[in-house]
C-alpha cells in the first residue's frame, strides 16, 4: 500500500493521527512522547510515526503548511489508510481580545478565504466544523488537567503575508478569534469522507497587540497542547 506522498504499509497508521505542520515537530512528538515509535513514512521528508500513548496506538505525521498540503495528507490518511480521527496540533495567531499568547485554542469551526470548497459544486457556502465529540473529549481532558482552553471560530487563510495590513479587521468584527492556514481543508475532507477532525492550537502571537511567545517559552507551551491531544487520542 502506498500513495504518491506516503510509503507506509496498510495498517501502519493508528486510527487516530496527530498532525503538526512541521515534520520536525512530528519527530519531536514521536521521540519524546510516544512509546516504541516506528517511522512509517518519510516521503519528501514528511515524517509519520506510530507508537503508543497510555497503551493506545497513536500516530503522528506532519501536514506541511497550508490547505493544499493539509488537504493531500489528511485525504490520503482518511481515504487510503483507514484513519478515523485526525487532530491537528499547530500554532495560531490571535485576533481576539479574549485569546492571549500561550492560550490553547480549539477551532470549533473554520471560515476560509480559500477556493477549496469549489470542488464539491455546492449551491452555496459550506461551513466546515470540527467533530463535536472530539471537542467535548478535549474539554473534558483539559478540565482534568486543570488547563484552560478556548473554543471558537478560526480563519483558515491561503495567505501568510497579506498586502493589506488591516486584513484581519473584517473577520474580527464577525467574532473570528484566530488565524491559521490548515483547518478548513482538514474539516472539509473529514466531512466528505465521513471521518472526524479537530484542530488544537497554541497561540504564539497576537496580531492586534504585537505580542509574541518568547522562544524559550514556546516549547513548554506546545508540550501542554501535545499532551492534551495525546490524552484525547487515548480516550477515543
Amino acid at each position: 500500500m502506498s500513495t504518491p506522498h506516503n510509503s507506509a504499509e496498510k495498517g501502519a497508521f493508528a486510527k487516530t493521527v496527530l498532525m503538526p505542520g512541521d515534520p520536525l515537530r512530528a519527530k519531536y512528538v514521536a521521540e519524546n512522547f510516544l512509546e516504541n515509535p516506528t517511522l512509517v513514512n518519510n516521503v519528501r521528508g514528511v515524517r509519520g510515526y506510530t507508537g503508543t500513548w497510555k497503551g493506545k496506538a497513536v500516530s503522528v505525521m506532519a501536514s506541511g503548511m497550508g490547505m493544499p498540503s493539509m488537504g493531500i495528507y489528511s485525504y490520503e490518511l482518511f481515504a487510503f489508510y483507514d484513519v478515523e480521527n485526525i487532530i491537528r496540533i499547530g500554532t495560531t495567531g490571535s485576533i481576539s481580545e479574549k485569546l492571549h499568547v500561550m492560550d490553547i485554542f480549539l477551532a470549533q469551526a473554520a471560515c476560509t478565504d480559500s477556493n477549496w470548497q469549489s470542488q464539491y459544486h455546492l449551491p452555496g457556502t459550506f461551513a466546515p466544523i470540527a467533530d463535536f465529540g472530539l471537542i467535548m473529549k478535549t474539554v473534558e481532558q483539559a478540565k482534568a488537567a486543570r488547563l484552560n482552553v478556548n473554543v471558537g471560530n478560526v480563519l483558515s487563510s491561503d495567505v501568510f503575508y497579506y498586502d493589506d495590513p488591516d486584513h484581519a479587521k473584517p473577520w474580527q468584527k464577525m467574532g473570528i478569534m484566530a488565524l491559521e492556514m490548515e483547518s478548513a481543508a482538514l474539516y472539509m475532507n473529514a466531512a466528505r469522507l465521513g471521518k472526524k477532525a479537530l484542530t488544537i492550537c497554541t497561540v504564539t502571537d497576537h496580531l492586534l497587540t504585537g505580542e509574541e511567545l518568547p522562544a524559550e517559552m514556546r516549547q513548554n507551551n506546545l508540550n501542554q497542547m501535545i499532551t492534551l491531544a495525546l490524552n484525547v487520542a487515548a480516550d477515543i
